[in-house]
């Protein structure tokens, strides 16, 4: 999962747990689940966070609004506001916060993850790169076994990801087909369709780059050092 924390501030358990779920299918973390501003507040104070989602209607004293104009009087933290309502009033008041996005309830994946991603930008975490760099696009966290993309969280399957981290570990060297069965598969019989299915996702997860097929032997995973500018 990628290290960036994202602030939830919902005071409905079941939405914001959706949130949490759909937040982590993306790669990211989610940092806290407060249901109120007192507590978000208080916990922006004690810990790093790169966006808030937060809820307009929030119970008590403060709400969302009120919450995130007290949170960036002395944090420079993107706000998504989530809300049911889309009246003209709590829209000016919103406005005036400079809010990164403004969503509708029930959030789709798709408006969630786009809204984040453009918070992570104006934030300046809009590319993350792992330890071991295969070119000037792709790249690999081999503490995490992520694989980015142009700095984006790419999801890799268990079997994928076993894959990829076995090329890694011998790039530039023919790793034979035996290893990679007894490796992947240590309780099936070999089965030679199951494997090049298996090669064939990882391809096209890394747009058919790197993975050099040497016939009857194994695979090669080519990485060449980028030249310095």
């Amino acid at each position: 999962m990628i290290d960036i924390s994202i602030l939830i501030v919902e005071d409905e358990s079941i939405i914001a747990h959706s949130l949490a779920k759909k937040i982590e299918s993306f790669g990211y973390q989610v940092a806290k689940i407060c249901t109120n501003g007192d507590d978000a507040i208080a916990y922006v104070h004690r810990e790093e966070v790169a966006v808030i989602l937060m809820d307009i209607n929030l119970c008590g004293d403060m709400d969302g609004i009120k919450t995130a104009e007290e949170i960036i009087k002395y944090k420079k933290i993107p706000v998504i506001y989530l809300t049911a309502y889309m009246d003209e009033h709590t829209i000016e008041r919103a406005i005036k916060t400079n809010p990164s996005a403004y969503l509708s309830k029930p959030v789709s994946s798709a408006s969630l993850l786009a809204s984040l991603k453009i918070a992570l930008k104006t934030n300046g975490s809009s590319f993350f790169k792992g330890d071991i760099i295969l070119d000037d696009e792709f790249s690999y966290d081999s503490s995490n076994r992520q694989l980015f993309h142009k700095g984006e969280y790419v999801k890799l399957s268990k079997k994928e990801t076993q894959l990829l981290s076995l090329l890694l570990y011998r790039k530039n060297q023919i790793v034979p087909i035996d290893v990679i069965e007894n490796e992947i598969w240590p309780d099936k019989e070999p089965n030679e369709n199951t494997r090049r299915a298996l090669v064939s996702y990882l391809r096209t997860k890394l747009n058919h780059k790197f993975i050099e097929t040497i016939s009857g032997i194994g695979y090669r995973l080519n990485v060449k050092p980028l030249k310095r500018k």
